[in-house]
């Protein structure tokens, strides 16, 4: 969604231009208070060379993005406010000043003036209160240019209806284009659209009628889960309860939108950042036995050494994103040109008849190294180069084949809205002895629930959950 990605783009720039700003605020200080002018105002009476001073304003300003972030500076929200965010710029200075006098306490080595840090904190304020409004309003001049706009569908006959769309489109910084509106969402109406987003892009949903019926209201919320698309309602007179949402005023409306998972915002660079860094990592560490691998598979079969293309050479894709293919590879651990066996001799040996998934027990395919590198998720390794770049997560609901993800019901769709993993809440919660259904319920837990420290708890129990016994392997 270029929406969401315009979002995040801004979300994401303000963190390096804190930490400059910070910093600049820092020296700004630091020159003041040796400045001619202030010394005759006030002695200084203590050395404080600058080649002493700056490394540690490094690490101090350093220290202050993660309390900028607390603070919520860094809320990725359509509908920022320059007042509300003077405020957030004032509360993580304020915080960040009582960090760095708390520090000064401990470390009295670092520097004695008071004055520079409250100098600090005041051009601090400045910067920052001028910098963050002016990021926004560059986002409302990309918003007039079109660039980073949501493309809407408005569903509803009432006037609340007829003011957003005079609202959105007489507004060119209002972010929002409404591509098509529709009265009411009955069957037809539903079917209507499906063919409509076939051939358009289309970002969200709102629900803009409080009287629309609480059938066609359910239908709705449903098919924007299906599609992966944002659904917001106006607030007034809606009867349907949900757990996570997130209420925005537009001309005096208040519109709620529902959130489909908590993995936005700063959260997804964090988790980003935190993907690159433990995948490259963990490609270092590991790249003995990736090699290892390789040469035993190349001398345990023929074939190659990764499993990249199906039997009639196409290439082999797993459901993203979004429901996005992309393309995948693991290590091959069964003879080369057997794959499609799995759907036509070795069918009646699917231990997976709860739902799309394909699993064969006892899989006569596998080779001898394949059963080894199997059996503890060796074969999956390269997942890591997958993460690397950026179509995977280390922690998500597992990557599907096109073909399992056209026999999902609507409710399986849910697990689509984010990145798949290479391990997940579902696979440290039984592996594959789970049943689909449950499968489904815990990556819906996952999307819905998402915190960093839930990655940490999963990634932690990954290495107990691989070594444990299940029906496939």
């Amino acid at each position: 969604m270029k929406h969401k990605r315009a979002e995040l783009f801004f979300t994401t720039v303000l963190v390096p231009l804190d930490f400059i700003l910070i910093f600049l605020a820092g020296i700004s200080a630091y020159y003041l208070r040796f400045s001619d002018y202030y010394r005759q105002v006030r002695p200084v009476i203590f050395d404080l060379p600058i080649n002493e001073y700056w490394p540690a304003l490094l690490v101090i300003s350093a220290l202050m993005i993660p309390v900028m972030f607390f603070s919520g500076a860094y809320s990725s929200k359509r509908d920022k406010q320059p007042a509300k965010e003077v405020v957030r710029v004032v509360t993580g200075a304020s915080v960040g000043l009582a960090l760095v006098t708390l520090i000064i306490f401990l470390q009295r080595d670092l520097f004695d003036s008071r004055f520079i840090v409250l100098a600090t904190w005041a051009f601090a304020i400045l910067y920052l209160s001028i910098a963050h409004p002016l990021v926004n309003w560059l986002q409302k001049k990309m918003y007039a240019r079109g660039i980073g706009v949501s493309q809407a569908i408005l569903v509803g006959n009432s006037k609340t209806a007829d003011n957003l769309i005079a609202e959105f489109s007489t507004n060119k910084y209002s972010g929002y284009e409404v591509v098509k509106r529709l009265r009411d969402f009955s069957l037809e109406t539903a079917q209507e659209l499906r063919e409509f987003i076939k051939d358009h892009a289309v970002d969200e949903v709102i629900q803009a009628d409080p009287n629309l019926s609480k059938a066609e209201t359910l239908r709705l919320y449903d098919f924007a889960n299906e599609n992966q698309l944002t659904f917001k309602y106006v607030a007034d007179l809606l009867e349907i309860k949900v757990l996570r949402h997130e209420v925005q005023e537009i001309i005096g409306i208040p519109v709620v939108e529902v959130k489909r998972t908590t993995l936005e915002g700063w959260g997804r660079v964090a988790k980003r950042i935190m993907d690159l860094i433990f995948s490259s990592l963990l490609i270092i560490i590991l790249s003995p036995v990736f090699l290892f691998t390789a040469l035993a598979i190349k001398l345990d079969s023929r074939g190659p050494v990764f499993f990249s293309r199906r039997d009639d050479g196409t290439p082999v894709t797993r459901v993203g994103e979004g429901g996005r293919p992309f393309r995948y590879f693991k290590f091959r651990s069964m003879r080369d040109k057997v794959d499609s066996m799995r759907y036509n001799e070795l069918a009646d040996r699917n231990v997976r008849s709860d739902g799309p998934m394909v699993k064969i027990k006892d899989d006569p395919r596998v080779t001898k190294v394949g059963k080894f590198i199997r059996r503890f998720s060796i074969d999956e390794l390269p997942e890591l180069f997958l993460v690397f770049v950026g179509k995977m997560s280390l922690a998500g609901p597992r990557p599907h084949l096109p073909e399992e993800v056209a026999k999902y019901q609507h409710h399986h769709k849910k697990t689509l809205t984010i990145k798949p993993g290479i391990t997940g809440l579902a696979q440290v919660s039984g592996r594959s002895d789970l049943l689909f259904e449950e499968e489904v319920k815990l990556d819906v837990y996952y999307i819905e629930n998402w915190t960093l420290m839930l990655d940490f708890a999963i990634l932690l129990k990954t290495p107990a959950a691989v070594f444990k016994k299940r029906q496939a392997d």
